[in-house]
C-alpha cells in the first residue's frame, strides 16, 4: 500500500506531457500573428540591407556586366574622394543649422497652443498643417516666395529699403533658404510631440506651485522643462536622424547647387548609383552614412538618461 501511494503521489506531482506542451503551443500560436510582419520586414528591410552590404564589396553597375570582387577598394576610394567629404559636410551643416530652431520653435509653439484657451484649436491646426503637405508642394511654395522681382520675401525686403537676395542662387544663403523651408515644413511634428507631453503633466504640480506663490516663469523653469526632458531627448534624436537624411527639398529647390554648395551626401549617393551607375561605390558611401547615423543615435540615447539622472 505504501508503494502504491508513493507512486500515485509521484505521478500527481509530475506534470503531464500535455501540461508541458501547452506553453510551447501557446508560443508557437503567437508566431502566426507576427509572421506576416516578419516576412514583410525581412523582404523589404533585412534583405535590402544585406544585399546592399554585399554590393559594396563589388564593382556592381546598373549598366550590367560582370561584377568583380573588389574587397575594401570601394571604401578606400570613398575615403580619398573629396566630393564625399564635401557632401557630408553640407549634410552636417544643414543638421547643425536646422536642429536647434526645429526643437526650440516646436517647444515654444506647443507652450503657446497649450496655454491658449479660445484660439487653441486654431493654433494646433495652423502649426501642424504644413507638416501634412507633400514635399513637392512645399518646395513649389517656397521657390515662388524666394523668386527675385516678384517673390513675397524679396518684395518685403525692397519695401523696407533693403536689396533683394538671391536666395537659391547665392552660395552664401542657399543653405539658409533650405533650412527656413525645412523649419516651416517639419516643425509641426516636434510641436505635436511637445504638445502631447505637456498635456501629460499633472495639473496638481502647477496648482501646488501656485499655492506656494511660484510665478509662471518659475513654474516653467522648475516644472515644465524638467518634465519635458525625456521628450526633448527623443525629439533631438529624431531630428538629428531626419536632418542627416535630408535630400528631397534640396534636390527639388537647388539640385545641390549653386556650384554644389548645398548637395547633401544622399544626393551624391543617388548621383553615383543612378547617374554614374556605380551601385557598388554608392553602397559603400551609404553604409558610411548608416554608421554615422547609428553612432549619433547611440550617443544621444546615452547622454540624455545620464543628464536626467544627474538632474534628479
Amino acid at each position: 500500500m505504501a508503494v502504491h501511494t508513493a507512486v500515485r503521489q509521484t505521478s500527481a506531482a509530475a506534470p503531464s506531457d500535455t501540461t508541458r506542451t501547452q506553453p510551447l503551443l501557446s508560443r508557437l500560436g503567437g508566431l502566426w500573428f507576427v509572421l506576416p510582419f516578419v516576412i514583410v520586414y525581412a523582404l523589404f528591410m533585412v534583405w535590402p540591407v544585406l544585399t546592399g552590404l554585399w554590393s559594396s564589396f563589388f564593382n556592381t553597375s546598373l549598366a550590367g556586366g560582370d561584377s568583380e570582387f573588389l574587397g575594401l577598394d570601394n571604401y578606400l576610394e570613398m575615403v580619398r574622394d573629396d566630393a564625399v567629404w564635401t557632401s557630408l559636410w553640407h549634410t552636417i551643416l544643414f543638421t547643425l543649422l536646422s536642429t536647434p530652431p526645429l526643437v526650440l520653435l516646436g517647444l515654444v509653439m506647443a507652450l503657446l497652443a497649450h496655454r491658449a484657451r479660445r484660439l487653441g484649436w486654431f493654433l494646433r491646426f495652423a502649426y501642424f498643417a504644413p507638416f501634412v503637405l507633400p514635399v513637392t508642394v512645399v518646395t513649389l511654395i517656397w521657390i515662388w516666395l524666394y523668386q527675385p522681382g516678384f517673390g513675397l520675401i524679396n518684395d518685403a525686403l525692397t519695401r523696407i529699403g533693403l536689396s533683394e537676395v538671391a536666395w537659391l542662387t547665392d552660395e552664401r544663403v542657399a543653405m539658409i533658404a533650405i533650412v527656413l523651408t525645412t523649419t516651416w515644413w517639419t516643425v509641426g511634428f516636434n510641436f505635436l510631440l511637445y504638445l502631447a507631453a505637456l498635456q501629460a503633466i499633472p495639473r496638481e504640480l502647477y496648482e501646488a506651485a501656485s499655492v506656494d506663490g511660484s510665478s509662471s516663469f518659475q513654474q516653467l523653469w522648475h516644472i515644465t522643462l524638467p518634465m519635458l526632458r525625456r521628450t526633448t531627448g527623443l525629439i533631438i534624436v529624431l531630428q538629428l536622424i531626419a536632418s542627416l537624411k535630408v535630400f528631397d527639398q534640396v534636390y527639388l529647390m537647388t539640385g545641390g547647387g549653386p556650384n554644389f554648395s548645398t548637395r547633401p551626401i544622399i544626393q551624391y549617393i543617388y548621383e553615383t548609383g543612378f547617374t554614374s551607375y556605380r551601385i557598388g561605390f554608392a553602397s559603400a558611401i551609404s553604409y558610411m552614412l548608416f554608421a554615422l547615423i547609428v553612432v549619433v543615435s547611440i550617443a544621444q540615447f546615452k547622454l540624455f538618461p545620464a543628464r536626467e539622472e544627474s538632474a534628479s
